[in-house]
């Protein structure tokens, strides 16, 4: 079934109403940014539109269900809720709202119209900045050695993204595809075709990115963000498997010049793989932004 014609699709042109909503009410998820949104359009078909002074947003991931993400602005969010359920429910029996934060269900969820279930496998990860910049401790010994190797072991240049580096990006990025395999993957070939949108749209998006190069040429990169005022979050993270130690040296390089002066570093979800999990937590979040689904209650 169609959305309601109130609903429409995503458009660069849309920046600055997203802006105003999300400068209004500060989201804590990964998820609730323009840039996140714009570049995984071709994926999740994000249609929005304004209500109860909110801003109401439906994915529709091919093919998966349709699901709401919580109403973001400074209007009635429990109204919000309820428009936002309905029509929902309209679309498809099965849809729900989704990706929805703990703090967000004990400040705006009725028990008794909405049950909250745990989403663990979309449940952000958020790191102190200076723990990511300085490795302290036990708990960052191997990142450290991973770091030191790197160094040790590379004459190496950072640079931030500026015009003159986006077809570097996009080479880095084809490259990073063969060795993966992109063609052969319906998730990385979505990711490969977020990571041009985010790159082709360069100057009209509000990220930044940094990378570094080798010889002369790109053999890691990243994207990232401000989400809130104190927490910037990391969309996208590619390196050269082959360059020894250059995972733990992207990420600490663009933390230091990019986001030194932010509190947190949130670097989204593990979408429930097990090697993802397993490298979030290894380098020891300070908290997690908890997520659920909500399912209306008949």
């Amino acid at each position: 079934m169609e959305m309601p014609n109130k609903f429409k699709s995503i458009e660069i042109q849309d920046k600055e109403v997203f802006h105003e909503y999300l400068q209004s009410d500060p989201p804590m998820s990964s998820e609730l940014t323009f840039t996140n949104l714009f570049i995984w359009r071709h994926r999740y078909h994000p249609r929005w539109m304004e209500e109860a002074g909110g801003l109401l947003i439906v994915l529709q991931p091919d093919g998966g269900v349709p699901f709401g993400l919580p109403p973001v602005g400074p209007g009635d969010k429990a109204r919000a809720l309820r428009f936002l359920a309905e029509h929902l429910r309209l679309l498809d029996p099965e849809a729900r709202i989704c990706r929805v934060p703990e703090d967000f269900v004990k400040r705006f969820v009725d028990p008794g119209e909405f049950e909250a279930l745990e989403d663990r496998d979309n449940s952000d990860y958020v790191y102190l900045a200076e723990d990511l910049i300085n490795l302290p401790g036990k708990k960052y010994h191997n990142k450290r050695n991973h770091l030191n190797r790197f160094l040790k072991s590379y004459s190496y240049e950072y640079r931030e993204l500026d015009e003159e580096l986006v077809e570097c990006f996009l080479d880095m990025q084809e490259q990073w595809c063969r060795i993966r395999e992109c063609k052969k993957d319906l998730g990385l070939l979505m990711e490969d075709y977020a990571v041009y949108q985010a790159l082709t749209h360069f100057g009209e998006l509000d990220y930044r990115g940094g990378a570094i190069l080798l010889e002369g040429r790109v053999e890691a990169f990243t994207l990232g963000e401000r989400l809130n005022e104190n927490t910037a979050v990391i969309h996208i993270e590619k390196a050269n498997p082959e360059v020894s130690g250059i995972y733990a040296a992207i990420n600490q390089f663009f933390c230091k010049e990019a986001w030194s002066d932010a509190t947190y570093i949130n670097r989204e979800q593990d979408l429930g793989i097990e090697g993802l999990r397993k490298a979030k937590t290894s380098y020891g979040p300070h908290h997690m932004v908890d997520k659920y689904t909500l399912v209306p209650i008949s």
